[in-house]
């Protein structure tokens, strides 16, 4: 004690250690952002007043039909066009992308080629396509090529409005799925990979040791992306008439004429399937991200508890 006293009286100009205390933490100020803060807020605070407050949205009508046993159905439909569709699309992406970095020219021109067809057609002209199958091909057999059959069935009878629709989402959701896996998969450092190759680690584990939990880090944010992306895509499969949401929603307002409330309606159901998906999205990639960075990131909610702990009275008493 005596050593430091003695120190800081040999250097007038220095605080001592107790003047560190006595100093005020100020924040720093960001004029700009709050002025654009502020912005923001008068911009979103008359348009929120002009859609609840405006009567001609009603939505006396739109709670009305919100959870109606036919919407509910139409719902449904969608988020089981969705889930087959999306797991079947990211399989066979898989088996697509595997295709396309094998060493074999023939797996990737058959790869190649079929992402280029199927990127290249617009969804609702593949499930017109898929739907008027039975015109090209009256029937479909399986069997020894030149030889015996053994299933044969009429088209227009296995091709149904579901059967059309889950092939044509599956088909051209593949296509979109095996770019982002190879993107992902090409994404990992190839001197890891012959790293553990001269460690002498067996094929299989350095692909699901070292490969893929590299990969999934680049692959989750555009896979859910394109998850999303389907769910409103399968709005598209009312050209066939399919009693999805958009398609429900359609003959409803058909019927009574009440056309704004009822897109309301499907609009606050796709609104609230995407939040859900982007809620999933944050915690996977959450969980993923653990071996890239050294601090987790904060969940919404841990974020809005520290944001509140910071303003208490007691806190910044102390701080002070």
């Amino acid at each position: 004690m005596t050593t430091t006293l003695s120190r800081a009286a040999a250097r007038p100009h220095a605080p001592s250690p107790n003047g560190y205390q006595e100093l005020r933490i100020v924040p720093a100020r960001h004029p700009g952002r709050t002025v654009a803060t502020v912005a923001v807020i008068v911009a979103l605070v008359p348009l929120f007043i002009s859609v609840l407050g405006n009567p001609r949205w009603e939505w006396g009508v739109v709670a009305q039909w919100f959870t109606a046993e036919s919407v509910l159905r139409g719902l449904g439909a969608t988020l089981l066009l969705t889930a087959i569709a999306g797991s079947a699309g990211f399989v066979l992406g898989f088996l697509l992308a595997l295709m396309r970095i094998s060493a074999s020219p023939v797996l990737q021109l058959v790869s190649w080629a079929y992402t280029w067809l199927f990127r290249s057609v617009p969804l609702l002209v593949q499930l017109l396509l898929w739907y008027n199958l039975g015109y090209l091909y009256e029937k479909i057999q399986l069997g020894v090529p030149f030889g015996p059959v053994f299933f044969e069935v009429q088209t227009t009878t296995l091709i149904s409005q579901f059967a059309a629709a889950v092939l044509g989402l599956t088909l051209h959701q593949a296509a979109y799925s095996a770019e982002i896996i190879r993107g992902g998969i090409l994404s990992v450092d190839q001197g890891q990979l012959e790293a553990a190759a001269a460690l002498g680690l067996p094929r299989r584990r350095r692909a699901l040791r070292i490969v893929l939990p590299q990969a999934l880090r680049a692959i989750l944010p555009s896979a859910f992306n394109e998850i999303i992306g389907l769910v409103k895509g399968t709005s598209v499969v009312y050209v066939l008439a399919f009693n999805e949401l958009f398609y429900t929603i359609q003959v409803i307002y058909n019927r009574t004429q009440q056309v704004l409330p009822l897109l309301l309606v499907a609009t606050l159901w796709y609104v609230l399937i995407t939040s859900v998906l982007s809620v999933g999205q944050y915690y996977i990639e959450r969980r993923f991200a653990r071996g890239s960075s050294r601090n987790m990131p904060e969940t919404p909610w841990q974020r809005l508890r520290s944001s509140l702990t910071r303003f208490r009275p007691s806190q910044r008493q102390a701080v002070r």
